[in-house]
């Protein structure tokens, strides 16, 4: 019994870990996100007096598909253990589902950037919604 609930806890380390690593990786998936922390990065170096010109980060736009890519494994990942376990948060997996939405990388996707944007936007939205509603209730 004692071994069973050890392992169990393992397992919900883990798929914890898989969803935050996915929505971390797919939030540097996205350029515009690479790009306003490259912006925040120069404008944190410039308070305290150094002086950058260009993108010190621009290294990640090279990095955004790989990131994405394994952002989206991570997601598939997590899904398997809630719809096989059913131990995961919902609101968790709608969040990661709407930052993965909302940082497609594709250059060939690129017209339809505002469209991811607004629908990743909204399930982010929702879940931040539908967690707070909890909060409340309890």
């Amino acid at each position: 019994m004692v071994i069973n609930n050890k392992k169990m806890e393992i397992k919900e380390k883990f798929v914890g870990a898989a969803g935050s690593a996915s929505g971390i990786a797919s939030i540097l998936g996205s350029w515009q996100v690479c790009h306003n922390l490259c912006l925040g990065l120069i404008a944190l170096l410039s308070v305290i007096g150094i002086t950058v010109v260009g993108m010190p980060l621009l290294f990640l736009t090279k990095l955004a598909v790989p990131f994405w890519i394994v952002a989206v494994s991570l997601l598939v990942i997590v899904l398997y253990f809630y719809f096989k376990k059913g131990c995961i948060s919902q609101k968790l997996i709608l969040f990661n589902l709407g930052v993965i939405i909302a940082a497609t990388p594709f250059q060939s996707l690129q017209s339809f950037s505002p469209v991811f944007w607004i629908v990743g936007g909204a399930l982010v939205a929702l879940s931040i919604f539908l967690f707070v509603k909890d909060k409340i209730k309890r």
